[in-house]
């Protein structure tokens, strides 16, 4: 289905704070003037809470995107899987340095993998070594990109199938060796997850996370193929033979992303859930400690990756955390001061042109001064 784009529209819900986030509003405009459909954002801080978007929430009708939209968070929901695990930590329910093999006996072998040299710890750090099922080009091609996503959105995938995909390829390096962000960590993190709690996954991020902090609008979609209203459409360009195409991708089965990027949130509940997590109201300090204990990302130099939980520092000096994820047809970012006083969460139903990400993060946390005149 191809869609032209519709002109930019903006809208906000805002307190006095508005002022002070004019730069962020124009980087929000320049992202939809460069191609994305729409966004939507949630800044909070000590002024007060900021609410806005730009451009579309649906290129066939024009309508405008939401303040209050629900999207799929993609990757933001390994902080979720972190912090639960990092619970049954304190609880004693596992240990970061038990292996893989101790809670999943048997599950990681072939290829030189070997789960009883890998970590609770390594998985979450992404320093196992294991293969992102997600860089598979047999699994892209039927999955992720072109005719094979519009042929199997609606598919069912267990998360064995994505853990069978990852073992198919041999180990990228000696785990702890280095870091190499892979998806795959954290589907086996989701299967720890349940072992230990003897529960499923869900259950332990809905009663340990989201009920307790009142994230109304936070939600695992199992393997529901919609996004709860209110929300907007998704779109990608699938087809790298045609990258003027744009095509609806708002449909597919949740549980292709499972726990490494299955949840649906609104920019609040993500707002609220970092301020809580770096306030200490989610973890005692030895797990908050040690979630925030960071590795270099070689390829982001500004970045560093501690348990499911990133650290950037910006142009102007300001030390954030948060995460960022990427779904099929949306994108996202949700970042928080470490003293949980400044937030800002957006998301994109776009996935492509993802350097204004960075763009826009910058926006909020160094506007330029106002020029003299």
């Amino acid at each position: 289905m191809g869609v032209a784009a519709c002109p930019a529209q903006a809208s906000s819900d805002t307190t006095p704070a508005t002022a002070g986030h004019a730069a962020t509003q124009r980087a929000m405009d320049a992202d939809v003037k460069g191609g994305i459909p729409g966004i939507t954002a949630q800044a909070r801080d000590t002024k007060g809470v900021w609410k806005s978007t730009s451009g579309v929430g649906n290129l066939s009708t024009g309508a405008p995107r939401g303040t209050n939209d629900r999207f799929r968070v993609g990757s933001i929901t390994k902080t979720f899987v972190a912090t639960v695990l990092l619970q049954m930590e304190s609880e004693g329910k596992l240990d970061l340095d038990d292996t893989v093999d101790r809670h999943l006996r048997g599950l990681v072998r072939g290829n030189g993998n070997d789960g009883r040299k890998i970590t609770v710890r390594q998985l979450l750090n992404h320093t196992s070594g294991l293969f992102d099922y997600l860089a598979d080009e047999d699994y892209l091609d039927t999955y992720i990109r072109g005719q094979g996503y519009l042929d199997h959105r609606y598919d069912t995938l267990p998360p064995k199938k994505h853990i069978k995909v990852a073992l198919s390829h041999a180990p990228l390096f000696e785990p702890g060796a280095q870091l190499s962000y892979s998806n795959t960590n954290y589907i086996l993190a989701g299967l720890i997850t349940e072992k230990a709690g003897g529960r499923t996954y869900e259950a332990e991020v809905r009663d340990r996370i989201i009920e307790p902090l009142g994230l109304k609008a936070t939600s695992n979609p199992g393997n529901s193929i919609h996004i709860p209203r209110p929300s907007s459409r998704s779109y990608s360009k699938l087809f790298a033979s045609a990258p003027e195409r744009i095509d609806d991708v708002t449909e597919m089965n949740g549980s292709q992303g499972w726990a490494d990027g299955d949840i649906i949130s609104t920019t609040g509940d993500l707002n609220r859930f970092y301020s809580a997590l770096l306030r200490g109201e989610l973890l005692p300090p030895q797990q908050l400690k040690a979630m925030k204990t960071t590795l270099s990302m070689p390829e982001h130099p500004d970045m560093s990756y501690g348990l499911g939980l990133t650290q950037f520092r910006t142009s102007c000096g300001t030390t954030l955390w948060g995460h960022g994820g990427g779904m099929v047809g949306s994108t996202s970012l949700a970042v928080t001061t470490e003293d949980g006083r400044h937030q800002l969460a957006f998301n994109r139903n776009g996935d492509w042109n993802t350097g204004s990400l960075r763009e826009i993060l910058e926006a909020e946390f160094c506007p330029a001064p106002p020029s003299a005149g």
